[in-house]
Parts: structure tokens; C-alpha cells; sequence
């Protein structure tokens, strides 16, 4: 049974985290502290109806090959498509939280995903392939990033573009990782481009 049958859109926010750790993952380290404030953007913006969550991992890790961030994501779906039926949604990540993005909207869960938005993305093995065409993609990438490669996910943003995905890729210029350089800007842009994916008005 649907929770809320005037659901209209789900987003779900996916923080970051480090390429291997088996931690717990808590909410109030501040991986997950950056991703709060742009889930709290995102419930500002848009419009009632509209349900935004973020993603709590098991643990902090990528941990390949087994990807539980992944497998953690594609539960979160299921639970959000048994709550509000097939809505759609879009995915909001940051860092490994954009790589998870990725795997999400090309993975067995995925159907309903209509874009992803990827804040500083950690993409090593050019995740940027995964984006199906007809999606649509937005990446937000500071210059000055030392964590993760800007030029790298501009070239994968340009291919997925070629592809058939609505790919635009944006810099902030002088930005680094961490979404510290202007915050608000980081998180109006993010609320700006899930209302426009969404088509809130």
C-alpha cells in the first residue's frame, strides 16, 4: 500500500565517502553534514508533494567489488517505489555520492530515474558511461577540486552528452571539493536544477 498517494516526485541525496572503509557511516560526520544542508535546500524548494530523503550507508566505503553503497541506494528506491509508486526521481550526490548516482540510474532500480545531479563527482572508471540515454544529468564541479578530477568529469559529462543523455556540465571556478567555497551557491544551483528536472514550478 502507497504511504502518500499525492507523491508527485521523490529525490534521494547520497553523500560521500572514501573509497574503502567497512566504518559505520554516521550522519553527523561531515560527509554527511555537507549533504544535510543541500537535502534542507532541496525541501525548500520545491514544491509540496514533492518527498526529498537522504541516503544513511552502512558504512563509509565504496568497497569494491561489493559495493554495498550501491546495494544501500537500490533498497532506498525500492522502499521509495513501494511508498509512493512509480514517481519519478532524481538522484542528488556528492563525491562517491555521485559515483553511487550512476550505478543507480543504469542498475535494476533505475527505471524510474529521470536525472542525476552530481555535485564534485568521484569518477575513476568513467561512471559518467553509465548515464542512460534520455536521462538527464547535471554536474556542478569546482576548478580547484584536489579530491576528485574536474577536467574528468567534464570530458565524461561531454561524452554522455554525445550518447543522448541532457548532459550540461558547470564550473565553480575556484572551487574545491568540499562545497565551502560560496555554500549557498552550491546548494541553489543543486534545488534549482532538481525543479527544473522535476518540472516544479
Amino acid at each position: 500500500m502507497r504511504e502518500n498517494a499525492k507523491v508527485r516526485g521523490y529525490v534521494l541525496v547520497l553523500p560521500g565517502g572514501k573509497p574503502e572503509s567497512v566504518d559505520e557511516y554516521q550522519p553527523w560526520r561531515l560527509a554527511g553534514l555537507r549533504t544535510a544542508l543541500v537535502t534542507r535546500a532541496l525541501r525548500a524548494k520545491l514544491a509540496p508533494g514533492y518527498v526529498v530523503e537522504q541516503l544513511d550507508y552502512r558504512y563509509r566505503g565504496w568497497n569494491a567489488p561489493d559495493l554495498p553503497a550501491v546495494r544501500d541506494g537500490e533498497a532506498a528506491l525500492r522502499s521509495a517505489r513501494n511508498r509512493f509508486g512509480p514517481v519519478p526521481v532524481v538522484l542528488v550526490g556528492h563525491s562517491m555520492g555521485g559515483r553511487v548516482a550512476a550505478h543507480l540510474a543504469e542498475g535494476p532500480e533505475g527505471g524510474s530515474v529521470i536525472g542525476v545531479v552530481a555535485l564534485a563527482p568521484w569518477w575513476p572508471n568513467d561512471e559518467g558511461r553509465l548515464m542512460p540515454a534520455g536521462k538527464k544529468l547535471q554536474v556542478l564541479h569546482g576548478t580547484a577540486d584536489r579530491w576528485t578530477d574536474p577536467v574528468a568529469s567534464r570530458r565524461q559529462t561531454e561524452h554522455a552528452a554525445a550518447r543522448g543523455v541532457q548532459a550540461e556540465w558547470r564550473a565553480f571556478d575556484g572551487a574545491g571539493h568540499f562545497m565551502l567555497n560560496r555554500p549557498w551557491r552550491w546548494h541553489r544551483l543543486t534545488a534549482e536544477f532538481v525543479d527544473a528536472m522535476l518540472g516544479v514550478t
